[in-house]
Parts: C-alpha cells; structure tokens; sequence
C-alpha cells in the first residue's frame, strides 16, 4: 500500500465529493461544481472559530482538506457569520454566476457532510455553525 494507494485514495475521494455534488445540483461542468464546492467549504470554515473549523477540514479528504484550509487564517475572527455574508461568499467564488443559486449549492453541500458522516458527528458539526444557517443543513 504506501504513499501511491494513499495518493489514488484520496483522489478518488475527491472526485466522488465533486461527481456526487454534480448529481445533487444536476450540473454537467466539473469545474464549476469544483468551484461552488470550495467556495462553499471556505464559507464554512470562515463563519466557524478555529477549533470548529478545524474539526470541519478533519472531516474531508486529504486533497480536499488541503483545498479547504488554502488561504485561512486561524487567528482571524470567524465572519460571515450572518445568512448573507454566507451565501454571498459562495456566490463570489463562483464569479457571481447567474445560474447559479447559492441557496441550494450550500445545502447540497452539507448534505454532502450528512451523508458522509455519522449523525453524532453531524450534529457536532451543525451545533457550532450560526443559527441562522442551520436551515441549511438537512433535517
């Protein structure tokens, strides 16, 4: 097994994380799902305090985690903490795509965690974010 088997792992991780996220949002363009999927996790890990955040990004695979913790910085203060800013914040990483609906990008996404995860581990995950993104996530 070794670093090879670790390496093909983890990218096939990832593109399931995209395919399935293709399925959910019934898009056909990888590269744009890639980018509605990043701008979602950073949404994610920005309106989280560090610890929160960090327990989100031990959640992904390894290439995505990776993707998740670009640009971060862990001594900032959590923003985008509002439904908006949230929203918002997806919609700008995917250059403001009118055919896209951020709405249904972010719940498709953390469905995503749902579906991945066991429900322990998905309540700790939805405890922590804003309140008012909680609507978000699946019942």
């Amino acid at each position: 097994m070794g670093v090879n088997h670790d390496l093909n792992s983890t990218l096939q991780a990832t593109q399931n994380w995209i395919s399935d996220l293709m399925w959910r949002l019934r898009w056909q363009d990888r590269e744009r799902v890639y980018r509605a999927l990043i701008a979602t996790l950073h949404a994610l890990r920005d309106c989280l305090d560090r610890d929160e955040a960090v327990y989100m990004g031990a959640q992904l695979p390894a290439l995505l985690r990776g993707f998740y913790y670009e640009g971060w910085n862990p001594t900032g203060r959590p923003n985008g903490r509002n439904r908006n800013s949230f929203l918002d914040r997806i919609h700008d990483g995917v250059h403001h795509d009118a055919a896209v609906d951020p709405e249904e990008v972010a719940r498709s996404v953390l469905a995503q965690f749902v579906d991945r995860l066991p429900a322990a581990e998905v309540e700790n995950a939805k405890a922590p974010s804003p309140g008012v993104l909680h609507d978000l996530w699946p019942v």
